[in-house]
Formats: C-alpha cells, sequence, structure tokens
C-alpha cells in the first residue's frame, strides 16, 4: 500500500514542478529585469572605485564569457542558477504557510549560490565541482524536503502570480525612475558650459564696440543673398551651436558661401555673439538673433504661445506630465519650448529666402552640405531622411489612430522622418501654408488627445505629403543612445546626430562617439581653458 500511494503522488508531484517551473519563467525573467534596471540606474552616479573595478570585470571577461557559462547545460554555474531560481519559489511559498525555518535554511543556500555565481563574474574563472558539489547536493535536499510539504498547488500558483505581477511593478516603476535621472543629468548644464555662458557674456557687456559691430552686421546684404547658402539653428546651447557651425564649415569647399542663422533666448543672447564675434569661421557669415524680439510670436498668431499661457493648456503641459507613470521625456521643458517650435516659422523669420537647411544643436556635419541646395526636390517642401526602417517610426507610433481626426487622413503605417538635417523650399513651404496646417493642428491638440507633446508629430500632420525622401547617408540618428551604430555608417554620414539623453557634452555621453563631437571644439579659446582647469 505504501509503493502504491508513493506511486499515486508522483504524478501529483510531477504537476507540481511543471506548474512551478512555468511560473518560475516569468519570475525570474522579472527579476533580472528589475536587477539590470537597479544597476543601470545606478551608472548615473558612479564614483571612480566602481569604475575601477568595472575594468577588472571587463578584463576577466575577456577570459571567461559568463554569459555562455551559464546557458551551458554542462556548466556547474547553470546548475546553481536553476537551483538557486526553484529555491527562490519555495522560500516565498514556506513564508506563506508560515514554515519560517525552511524559509530561513533555503534563503541560506540561496546565499551560497549567489557568492560562488558573484566569484565566477568577477574573477573571470567557471565554478569549479569542489566548490558547487556541496551546495548543490544541500541545497537539492531543501527542495525536496520543500516538495514533501505538499504544499496546495492552486495556492501556490495564485502566490506565485500575485508575486510576479508585484516584480513586474517593481520593474516598471525602475524604469520610469532610470528614465527620469537620465533626463535630469541630460538637462543639467554642466559647471563648465555656465562657466563659459558668463565669461562670454561678461565680455558682450564690457566691450561696447563689439556690440555697436553686431548692430551693423544684421544689414550684411549677405544675409538675404539666395546665391549663397543658408542654414538656420535654433539653440541656447553655446558651444553645441559653435560645434554645428564648426564642423559645417570645416567640411565645406566654399565655407565663404555660407550663411548661418542663428536664435537664441535673451539669456543666451550676449554669449552666442560674443562667441561668434571672438572665432574665426573661415569667412562664413553669421547671423544671430533673440527669440525674444519676435513680437509677431504672439498669443493672437501663435497657438502655442497662446496654450503656455492658458490655465487649462498649462495644466496639460506642466500638471499631469509631474507624476512618475508619465513617460519621462515629457517633464523636458525641451518640448514646450518656443525656441523648438522656432521651425515651424522658418519662412516669417526669413522671408526673403528660397531655400534653407535646418540644423539641430546637437548634431556634427562630416561632409560639404552644399549639394543640398541642388537636390530635386519634385516640389516638396521638406527633404528628410526616413526613420522607417523600424517598425517604431511609423505613423501610428506617434499619433493617435483612435480619434477620428486622425485616422480619416492619415495612413498609419506612413513612414516617419527625422528633424535635425532638413532641406526646406521656403517657397512650397508658402505656397503649402504649412505653418497655418501647423498652426490648425496644434489648436485641435490643446486637450493633449492627438499626440504627446514634442514637434515631431505635429510635424508629420503638417508635412504630410511635402516630405522627400533623403539618401541615408545623409543623417545617420542615434549616437545619443544607440551603443550599436555601424562604424561605416558614421563614416559615410554628412551628419551624425546626437539625439537621445547622452549628449557629447555630457560625462554620460557614449565614450565611442565622443571624439566625432570634441574635434571640433576650438580647444585654444582662453573661456574654455579656463572654465576646463577651474
Amino acid at each position: 500500500m505504501r509503493r502504491r500511494a508513493a506511486d499515486f503522488r508522483r504524478p501529483v508531484r510531477r504537476r507540481f514542478a511543471y506548474w512551478i517551473w512555468l511560473l518560475l519563467g516569468a519570475f525570474s525573467l522579472a527579476g533580472l529585469v528589475l536587477f539590470f534596471l537597479q544597476h543601470h540606474h545606478r551608472d548615473y552616479r558612479v564614483h571612480s572605485p566602481f569604475l575601477e573595478r568595472n575594468a577588472k570585470v571587463e578584463n576577466s571577461a575577456k577570459r571567461l564569457n559568463f554569459t555562455e557559462e551559464i546557458l551551458s547545460a554542462t556548466s556547474f554555474s547553470r546548475q546553481l542558477s536553476e537551483q538557486m531560481v526553484l529555491a527562490k519559489a519555495y522560500v516565498i511559498i514556506a513564508k506563506e504557510h508560515n514554515n519560517l525555518h525552511l524559509a530561513w535554511e533555503l534563503s541560506s543556500k540561496i546565499r551560497s549560490c549567489q557568492l560562488l555565481l558573484s566569484k565566477a563574474a568577477m574573477t573571470g574563472e567557471p565554478v569549479t565541482m569542489e566548490e558547487a558539489g556541496p551546495v548543490i547536493k544541500s541545497l537539492s535536499s531543501l527542495i525536496f524536503k520543500a516538495q514533501d510539504v505538499h504544499y496546495d498547488i492552486a495556492t501556490t500558483i495564485v502566490t506565485m502570480k500575485s508575486y510576479i505581477q508585484a516584480l513586474e511593478e517593481r520593474a516598471n516603476k525602475a524604469t520610469i525612475q532610470s528614465t527620469v535621472f537620465a533626463q535630469v543629468s541630460a538637462e543639467a548644464l554642466p559647471k563648465s558650459l555656465h562657466c563659459l555662458n558668463v565669461k562670454l557674456m561678461a565680455d558682450w557687456l564690457k566691450v561696447t564696440s563689439r556690440q555697436k559691430f553686431s548692430h551693423e552686421s544684421r544689414i550684411s546684404p549677405q544675409l538675404t543673398d539666395n546665391n549663397l547658402y543658408h542654414f538656420c539653428i535654433f539653440s541656447d546651447n553655446v558651444l553645441a551651436t559653435s560645434v554645428v557651425v564648426n564642423s559645417t564649415v570645416i567640411n565645406a569647399n566654399h565655407p565663404k558661401r555660407f550663411v548661418f542663422h542663428i536664435v537664441t533666448d535673451g539669456i543666451n543672447y550676449g554669449a552666442m555673439k560674443a562667441w561668434f564675434l571672438s572665432n574665426d569661421l573661415k569667412g562664413a557669415t553669421i547671423e544671430v538673433q533673440n527669440i525674444e524680439e519676435f513680437y509677431w510670436l504672439n498669443e493672437s498668431y501663435a497657438p502655442m504661445v497662446r496654450q503656455l499661457h492658458n490655465p487649462e493648456s498649462r495644466a496639460f503641459y506642466f500638471g499631469p506630465y509631474q507624476g512618475v507613470n508619465v513617460e519621462p521625456k515629457l517633464q523636458n521643458p525641451k518640448f514646450v519650448s518656443l525656441l523648438n517650435h522656432l521651425r515651424f516659422y522658418i519662412p516669417e523669420i526669413y522671408p526673403l529666402l528660397e531655400k534653407i537647411v535646418f540644423l539641430d544643436d546637437d548634431v556634427v556635419v562630416q561632409k560639404d552640405l552644399s549639394p543640398l541646395f541642388s537636390l530635386d526636390l519634385h516640389g516638396n517642401v521638406n527633404g528628410a531622411v526616413e526613420t522607417c526602417l523600424e517598425a517604431f517610426h511609423r505613423y501610428y507610433k506617434y499619433l493617435n489612430f483612435s480619434n477620428s481626426i486622425i485616422s480619416s487622413k492619415f495612413d498609419p503605417q506612413a513612414c516617419g522622418w527625422a528633424f535635425g538635417l532638413n532641406i526646406f523650399d521656403l517657397g512650397a513651404w508658402r505656397k503649402a501654408n504649412v505653418t497655418a496646417k501647423y498652426h490648425y493642428w496644434q489648436e485641435q491638440n490643446a486637450d493633449g488627445t492627438l499626440w504627446k507633446l514634442g514637434t515631431l508629430p505635429p510635424a508629420l500632420l503638417s508635412f504630410y505629403g511635402l516630405t522627400e525622401p533623403l539618401d541615408r547617408r545623409w543623417h545617420v540618428l542615434g549616437l545619443g543612445y544607440d551603443l550599436n551604430i555601424d562604424s561605416r555608417l558614421i563614416e559615410s554620414a554628412a551628419v551624425i546626430h546626437f539625439n537621445g539623453n547622452m549628449k557629447p557634452w555630457l560625462k554620460l555621453a557614449i565614450g565611442r562617439y565622443k571624439p566625432l563631437w570634441h574635434r571640433y571644439i576650438n580647444q585654444s579659446h582662453p573661456h574654455l581653458q579656463d572654465c576646463a582647469t577651474g
């Protein structure tokens, strides 16, 4: 009778083990995601001792690929990992049934597994049989002991599901928190850049001759000469703007034919003027304007200005988006900055120009851009590089197609494109009245139901059917977040774009790409040397 009872219990145990392993897959995956995110978040606050330790780990990885080791069916690391995951499940179940002694024993053996695995990862040497044998044997014994307790399977499944759900919630919160800290780091002005701004502003205020010369340069005939190559940059970052201009003129075949129209805010206007008046740019013409002098950009004309002053719209822009449950980048003030939305008013700012190239302040130019002005846009307004090689960059990812205003007029599978390098035919722009279309869509989205914050969604709507695809080599994106861009693609690119949080002027920049930006900084400038030393 005993043998028959034992035989009867075996299928039950097998079903029990089956459900445990099924649930543990999701359980362990959520745990690993949480572990990664927590450690990823810490990287933003890393100090030199941790950097040294990370360097040791990198060196050890050359001797042992720990990922391959833990995936190998014959390795002791794999056995330890599997036993540890199963033991963790039984710890939870034991605690639920108030069997605290068993939970303590299992936890003790789990710590032994963790120590062995950590040692292997740090030293780069595999776990040996002598090290793993006793731990695996004792842990197996405890797991069999836990199985013999015959915990109720239905209760176990419910318990495991609740813990998996809790882990998923923690993982989501960790993701949001990690991105928030990354955004804060990306938006914080480094001390050296603040120092540079202060010194340049002091130069501007104390040298009246520069201000007089600057006023006279505003009436230069080159600013409206359509035989020249015109570029516009809207930015409050002096050093970033200088890199865009410097990299463009250095790689130009005829830099004297290049004209740069820069618009900044009142705070940085003096610093921006002082920088470009004190640097040699190979004969290129520079115009710096203050957005606060654009008196036509007011509430009666621009919906964005009106919405920023409207209490209900301000609740959309600054109220609901302060919580931790919203995409952190939407808390970025640049998404509601008038400088960011100024790209929709280019024909108004430069009424006498026919063509102009728009450049973001986080790009680096590597080739001569003058051929852009001879491209045939086939009657379109905007020449841009499309970004729909991956499904993410289709229209349905940016816009709310559950709203009939969007779904009735646009194709959800239409290809997205990038801001950062754009050639605009301003004659075609005026003819198509694109700015009025932008105003219409901005007003329709006053309550935020059509898209989230930003300038690309309204641009996709305003330039719909008016965008000419450019060769991908004109504009390569992702250097501010993607670690694995093909080097050949970067080398062949006319413009590389550091879009993302890891800007090249920040400490959290991706080291592989940072020299591509730094090579265009005028390191001999005395203020840069003083600020770097300070």
